[in-house]
């Protein structure tokens, strides 16, 4: 889940897409290590949040997609994934799902009880159940992005960072974005962003902020609204997405994926060259690009915190 902090962050800031082409062999999924922060908190999401995490159009056919998906996890990670067209098998978690949603207990799992996937599954509608594993094998989210539409008709988001999966499933690219502060590029460049993603190459983008909020589920019914009451800048956390698409060409689809990392805000911003580029970034946002991030009660105190360390 590298994050390219220097290709990330830049002066002034600008909302913009910062699509750059994935190079070759760059893997896209991360698998998980049994009992993981990320493994943990989407056992606890899918568990009893699920509606509110894995969403989908009515009537949307999610198959192609799933299968791009479990192939390409398949090729990127044998030793974690398994995918014979039919059954996907979690090597790691001891876990397989059929495409027709049945759950089996392959082996007896390293974390808790040994059983803890696989009763998350079973507690999920059986349509639900090859993405729920995919989502507790590895550390990204999923959605997919459909060129014909110019929607995102179905979601696998059990981490969100302060939206709700379950009011943007089904709504157009722009839509989607119509609420982020300073969007004209992101909105002009919506159309060719779109042909973009979903043509024939993979392609990444990485986005950032800086938080009160230390947990990686971050769905805004989960979150204090009054934020930053309680946390101080040196307590704050860096949280960052690495975002890629995964082309299915055929359909004019993408399946998007979503890395979401959460660290200490003193142990993410450890050199003198990172300060300065991030108070530079912050010092450049408009008055509502740090209304929208959540930044703008902490402006003078993040910047002086961050020049001490330029």
């Amino acid at each position: 889940m590298s994050f390219d902090f220097h290709a990330a962050v830049s002066a002034p800031f600008r909302m913009q897409p910062g699509l750059r082409r994935l190079a070759p062999g760059t893997p896209q999924v991360t698998p998980l290590a049994p009992g993981s922060k990320h493994q943990r908190e989407k056992l606890a999401v899918l568990s009893a949040f699920w509606p509110q995490a894995l969403c989908a159009v009515p009537g949307f056919d999610a198959g192609p997609a799933l299968q791009a998906l479990c192939e390409h996890a398949a090729r990127e990670h044998p030793q974690a994934w398994a995918w014979d067209g039919q059954r996907a098998l979690a090597h790691v978690l001891g876990a397989a799902v059929t495409r027709d949603g049945q759950v089996e207990q392959t082996a007896v799992g390293r974390y808790g009880l040994g059983d803890e996937v696989s009763r998350c599954l079973f507690g999920l509608p059986e349509a639900w159940r090859l993405a729920g594993l995919a989502s507790l094998a590895f550390a990204e989210d999923f959605a997919v992005v459909d060129g014909a539409t110019g929607c995102i008709p179905w979601l696998a988001v059990a981490l969100p960072s302060h939206w709700a999966p379950e009011a943007k499933v089904g709504q157009h690219f722009a839509a989607v974005h119509a609420p982020v502060a300073d969007n004209a590029l992101l909105l002009r460049a919506a159309d060719s962003l779109l042909r973009l993603v979903t043509g024939t190459e993979p392609w990444e983008r990485f986005v950032w902020n800086v938080t009160d909020h230390p947990r990686l589920h971050a769905h805004p019914a989960r979150v204090d609204p009054q934020r930053w009451q309680h946390v101080a800048v040196d307590g704050a956390w860096w949280r960052t997405e690495r975002q890629t698409f995964i082309p299915l060409p055929a359909r004019a689809q993408a399946v998007f994926t979503i890395a979401v990392q959460v660290q200490p805000l003193a142990q993410a911003i450890d050199s003198p060259d990172k300060a300065a580029a991030l108070h530079d970034a912050v010092a450049s946002m408009s008055p509502a690009v740090l209304a929208y991030r959540s930044l703008a009660p902490v402006r003078e105190p993040l910047l002086a915190w961050l020049a001490a360390r330029r």
